[in-house]
């Protein structure tokens, strides 16, 4: 059966091991948006990938992939921020904005870099859902029950996000979307995402 997002949250961080498919999930996402007649913001380092995202899209008529708008994060994610401000208050019906791999993959996240997905967060109308996906850390303590953890995980629950972790399974056959309580065993297939009991 397809995944579909089973959260009321329009504000996500999804922390991502390496590797396991994060993209796939915002495209998915981005999918299931604009065959309900939403348009979607997509923002990157690089452009989500050219055999997959024909794959994912493969469904929808070329008038309603065109309600898809990729822009690339060229050098300053401040510079990216206040486009996507802009185009979120220009364009009409705006439903899902998605920031794919907005940070460095390790270390701590800047101050600043944390401060102005907050802004965009706090500058766009709550009915857009926002989509941060980044990688994850892990415990080295041991102490704590998951493999991959949000970073900042403090500072996005204080500023309203909900917490998402998106892991290779035990098996490393499937992955594991995890959210609140809930954790849901996924498939990648062609057309996307497929839950697995």
């Amino acid at each position: 059966m397809r995944w579909r997002v089973d959260s009321e949250s329009k504000r996500i961080h999804l922390a991502v091991e390496g590797s396991v498919g994060g993209t796939t999930v915002g495209l998915h996402m981005a999918a299931d948006t604009i065959s309900n007649g939403g348009r979607v913001l997509w923002v990157g380092l690089s452009m989500p990938n050219p055999d997959r995202f024909p794959q994912l899209f493969s469904h929808l008529s070329l008038v309603d992939s065109s309600r898809f708008h990729a822009m690339l994060i060229a050098g300053s994610l401040d510079k990216a921020i206040k486009a996507i401000i802009t185009a979120a208050s220009t364009l009409p019906s705006v439903e899902l904005i998605v920031l794919d791999d907005w940070c460095e993959a390790s270390g701590k996240i800047p101050k600043k870099q944390l401060e102005l997905v907050t802004k965009l967060a706090e500058s766009i109308s709550e009915k857009i859902r926002l989509v941060l996906i980044s990688k994850g850390s892990i415990d080295a303590s041991g102490t704590r029950h998951g493999a991959i953890f949000p970073r900042a995980e403090a500072y996005f629950s204080k500023a309203g996000f909900e917490l998402w972790t998106f892991s290779r399974s035990v098996n490393n056959h499937t992955r594991v979307l995890t959210f609140g309580d809930c954790s849901i065993g996924i498939k990648i297939v062609d057309s996307g995402l497929e839950i697995r009991p």
